[in-house]
């Protein structure tokens, strides 16, 4: 068992504050967005060990996992998903909405990347869409009040909202989606937003915006949404999405092909180990309107919104339909039976409140563990723990 030093990314929607505060420490006064636990290769947490001298070593977890994978993983682990953790857990505090997005499926990854490198397009480049032939399917667990948008709504629904703002240009969305069947009314009308005059459509924005402000009460979500991304077609397509409020400890799952984006809030958030992001608004960055619109499931969801489910060995635990990552969260009370965590994969314990003793460490809020599928730990305290390991 190591404790993890771990990389905060200061992506520039992240909130300035909410790391920071819980793990006790002064805001620098820039963006803290993600800290990320785990053996991805673009920001592996580090295993601190004690050395012979007066500074402890810092190893990769990428290195120690490469060293002796069936070890640290288990041969089970090894043997479904390959020498390496298949999920990434972190720390995510939202001070802006992120980018609106979808995930491909495991098939829709694998094809996608195949052609792109018989294609030559450089892994690095701006305008490629799969860095991996993964699948990103992902749970976000609510530790403050945490606002989100989440699969489309009723087209009924998003036509309501768009005619309730009096907008002139916004008519033939509202009838598109009223004239036609769910599936067509919604990628007809996504797609005409992607695809308008970027002049046009920054005068729409603009034009919605101010009536959202206007309006507040349902309307007020799209008006923050539009202050960070004033004139983005995002703005519009935003509008089509269920608006979702997660209360501390509720989560949501995001499956491929669920468009989505996280507006405000901390959580903990954990994916199987993919870079592949496919965006449809509220960035900057490359948007691939034909494969989005491949990839985009356009049928009307409910958000469903996950609580934990109670064991009697005190695991809470987030039910998804993936193999590759299994969230839970134990609530650890002074004087209690220590919780066995013993596990046939590997882990990772993230302490979220209190003060944690997981073996012999002892865990703060925002500091973690990494612990090698089956050796023996346990957990004491007076604090919220979360494990993140392999489904069963």
């Amino acid at each position: 068992m190591d404790r993890l030093s771990n990389t905060v990314r200061p992506y520039a929607w992240g909130s300035t504050t909410a790391i920071p505060a819980l793990l006790g420490t002064a805001p620098t006064g820039e963006p803290q967005a993600e800290m990320w636990m785990g053996a991805h290769p673009g920001a592996p947490s580090r295993a601190i060990r004690p050395t012979e001298g007066p500074a402890p070593a810092e190893l990769p977890l990428t290195d120690i996992i490469a060293a002796d994978p069936e070890g640290e993983l288990g041969a089970a682990t090894v043997a479904r998903f390959g020498p390496r953790l298949p999920f990434l857990l972190k720390l995510l505090a939202a001070g802006a909405p992120l980018s609106l997005q979808v995930h491909p499926d495991l098939d829709q990854a694998r094809k996608g990347y195949e052609d792109e490198e018989a294609r030559g397009v450089p892994i690095d480049a701006p305008h490629r869409t799969y860095k991996d032939a993964n699948h990103k399917p992902e749970l976000i667990c609510a530790l403050t009040p945490f606002d989100g948008l989440c699969g489309f709504r009723r087209p009924t629904e998003a036509a309501d909202a768009m005619e309730a703002l009096g907008v002139d240009s916004l008519k033939p969305y509202v009838d598109l989606l009223r004239a036609h069947p769910e599936e067509a009314a919604l990628r007809e009308v996504l797609t005409a937003i992607l695809g308008a005059d970027p002049a046009e459509m920054a005068g729409t924005v603009a034009e919605a915006a101010a009536a959202c402000e206007r309006l507040g009460g349902p309307h007020a979500p799209y008006a923050r949404i539009a202050h960070h991304y004033p004139g983005d077609p995002g703005v519009l397509a935003a509008m089509l999405l269920n608006y979702v409020q997660l209360q501390p400890g509720e989560a949501l799952f995001l499956g491929a092909g669920v468009p989505h984006a996280y507006l405000d809030g901390l959580g903990v958030e954990i994916m199987a180990n993919s870079d592949n992001v496919l965006r449809c608004g509220l960035t900057p960055k490359h948007i691939d309107v034909p494969e989005l619109l491949r990839i985009v499931r356009f049928e009307a969801t409910e958000p469903g919104v996950l609580r934990p489910e109670a064991s009697p060995s005190g695991e809470e635990r987030y039910e998804t339909p993936v193999a590759e990552f299994a969230l839970s969260r134990y609530t650890l009370a002074p004087g209690a039976a220590p919780a066995e965590l013993t596990a046939p994969t590997p882990q990772i314990l993230l302490c979220t409140a209190g003060t944690v003793r997981v073996g012999e460490l002892d865990l703060t809020p925002g500091q973690s563990v990494y612990v090698p599928a089956a050796e023996a730990v346990e957990a004491t305290g007076a604090g919220t723990l979360f494990r993140a390991t392999v489904a069963a």
